[in-house]
């Protein structure tokens, strides 16, 4: 039986972009399984991000439209996780709806699921700003304090987990936690699990508006040290 593949995109307020994003990204669950899902979680958009997916849903029968109240990017990316998991994935992959990664870069993850519990891409080729590269070294250094393992790209949205590994990390981070990525990519370094990473291309935002601006991102990494610490407690 073919492995079943589920991809998890978070999505608010992104009427310029997700059309395309799931036009781009619905071939690769068409080719990986047939009981594969393109899952696109809407975050309580203001503008017509859902209704967009749901007209979308009625020719694409492997895509699924979720909505949810407002939460933040990594609370839905949790909400997704465990749609995946609870609906029978074995592969849960997570990318972002601002067209920033490619599709195209997908098959070398999927060719190495049996090898790595988690592959992350790794973003080499970068031109989403000097601001941005900035605050993932902060990252790397916050993990590195808190957990006390080196992570080369934490917070990375181009990453493919095994279910089994993926639920059991889970169960560490609150639900309505901001950096879930980051957390999880220090969850699988700190206990030891199959951890790859392949470069990937990181493009600027494709359309519309990014939601959270550099200040407001560096306040939410200084406000998760005190959750990192907690996790890390968790884990030893």
């Amino acid at each position: 039986m073919a492995d079943r593949l589920f991809i998890v995109i978070p999505a608010y307020n992104e009427h310029d972009n997700i059309r395309q994003v799931v036009n781009d990204w619905y071939p690769v669950v068409e080719k990986h399984g047939t009981d594969s899902r393109l899952v696109v979680i809407d975050d309580g958009s203001r503008d017509d991000t859902f209704a967009i997916l749901e007209e979308m849903s009625a020719s694409l029968p492997k895509l699924t439209a979720l909505t949810k109240p407002n939460g933040g990017h990594g609370a839905t990316i949790m909400f997704g996780y465990k749609y995946a998991l609870e609906n029978g994935a074995d592969y849960v992959f997570q990318t972002d709806s601002d067209g920033q990664t490619l599709p195209s870069e997908f098959e070398p993850f999927w060719i190495a699921r049996n090898k790595y519990d988690v592959t992350i891409g790794y973003r080499n080729k970068r031109r989403d700003g000097l601001s941005r590269i900035f605050v993932t070294k902060i990252l790397r250094l916050v993990v590195y304090i808190c957990f006390r393992t080196y992570v080369l790209d934490a917070n990375t949205p181009y990453r493919l987990m095994s279910a089994d590994t993926l639920r059991e990390n889970l169960s560490y981070i609150p639900d309505d936690f901001f950096l879930t990525n980051v957390a999880l990519s220090a969850i699988y370094k700190k206990r030891r699990q199959k951890v790859h990473f392949i470069p990937i291309t990181f493009r600027p935002r494709q359309g519309g508006r990014n939601s959270i601006n550099i200040f407001k991102i560096f306040k939410i990494g200084m406000a998760s040290i005190r959750s990192f610490i907690v996790i890390n407690d968790k884990l030893d």
